[in-house]
């Protein structure tokens, strides 16, 4: 029987296993060892894919040891759903991870936190709200959360830093990776005085498809998010959207009507975001949202639902799907959306239950993931 850590890790390094199958199995049997215990036939009868049974049932030992190995670290640590110090407000969100690596002041895990988010490529004046409101928002005593990311995302941290506030970076690779690289001496201060964290094993390298789950939860660890320059296919509105489903706060800043950067905030604005020109008109909004929230929280009535009313877009990624399962490459050169777009609704399709991804690392509608699993005799 492995040890509990050895069971968590098996878990996370399973390919193809993802949050929602994961939790599904947690929630079945209890903890990571229960799920190993329960055995091959259960796991195929579950729906796990062929792959990541093998990786169930034969574990990596190296890539164990090397895990186990990383952790010895003293500022390194594995933090599980069933941990007491696992955020609540993610808990509480879509698709909560089932597991998170952390480097630095887990501590920080229990403080409210705010997103900041937005270009990769914003403007000098963008850069500049960006670190003036991250050192806002943590003098006001929250966690800036960010995703580590060039351009605004870095702005935010670092406007958090110089306000001897606290930081949580989310990052879409392994904690051994800094991804961009020239964010390396950023993401070693944030080690230092505040924390990283991802769902992705140590030695994780940056892969498209993983920055959409990074989103998610920067958007569920927080109690409100801002956008600070986006464009209408940026990624950061996959984190308003998502923030928004959590039933929390989404603020955007306005920009001048012919600056591109400008049009995914306005059209955030248009879709019930909050319009804001200061820290204060965040602090006003949100000190109400810091007491605790009703179970079931209203959803905004600006709230596109893919279950039921998929705009166009969402209408030719699921036909683009219906011949099989696709990469997010072979998605892109049949309907013609962005790389950065596919990935965002296929994040959110999956979270409706609308598509499921393969052990390849393509998507499937959901129906056709259950007749694969019906089918599959490996």
């Amino acid at each position: 029987m492995p040890s509990d850590t050895d069971a968590w890790l098996t878990l996370a390094r399973a390919p193809g296993l993802g949050a929602t199958l994961a939790g599904r199995l947690l929630d079945r049997y209890g903890d990571a060892g229960a799920v190993l215990a329960a055995g091959p036939a259960a796991w195929r009868e579950a729906g796990v894919p062929a792959a990541a049974r093998e990786a169930m049932a034969h574990p990596d030992e190296a890539a164990l040891a090397r895990d186990r190995s990383w952790l010895e670290r003293p500022d390194a640590d594995l933090i599980t759903r069933d941990d007491p110090r696992y955020p609540a407000a993610l808990r509480d969100s879509a698709q909560p991870p089932p597991w998170l690596f952390a480097l630095g002041d887990t501590d920080l895990l229990a403080v409210p936190g705010f997103a900041i988010v937005g270009s990769r490529n914003p403007t000098p004046a963008g850069l500049a709200h960006a670190r003036d409101f991250g050192a806002a928002m943590a003098r006001a005593g929250f966690a800036v959360v960010s995703g580590l990311a060039a351009g605004i995302d870095t702005a935010a941290h670092e406007g958090a830093l110089e306000a001897d506030g606290m930081t949580i970076a989310v990052c879409g690779t392994g904690l051994d990776r800094v991804y961009p690289a020239r964010n390396r001496d950023l993401a070693r201060r944030i080690a230092a005085r505040g924390l990283l964290v991802s769902e992705f094993v140590p030695g994780t390298e940056p892969r498209p498809g993983h920055f959409p789950r990074r989103n998610r939860v920067i958007a569920g660890l927080c109690v409100g998010t801002l956008v600070v320059e986006a464009a209408r296919t940026s990624g950061s509105l996959i984190t308003a959207r998502l923030a928004l489903e959590a039933g929390r706060e989404v603020f955007a800043l306005p920009g001048a009507v012919d600056n591109p950067l400008a049009r995914g905030c306005h059209r955030l604005i248009r879709e019930g975001a909050k319009l804001v020109e200061s820290s204060a008109d965040i602090l006003e909004e949100i000190a109400p949202q810091l007491a605790p929230a009703p179970e079931n929280p209203p959803r905004r009535a600006a709230e596109t639902d893919t279950g039921t009313a998929p705009d166009d877009d969402y209408r030719r990624l699921l036909d683009a799907l219906r011949g099989g399962p696709a990469t997010v490459d072979t998605v892109v050169e049949r309907t013609g959306l962005t790389a950065e777009a596919v990935s965002s609704m296929l994040l959110i399709m999956e979270l409706r239950g609308l598509v499921a991804p393969t052990s390849e690392g393509a998507f499937q509608r959901t129906g056709d993931a259950r007749a694969a699993g019906a089918s599959d005799d490996s």
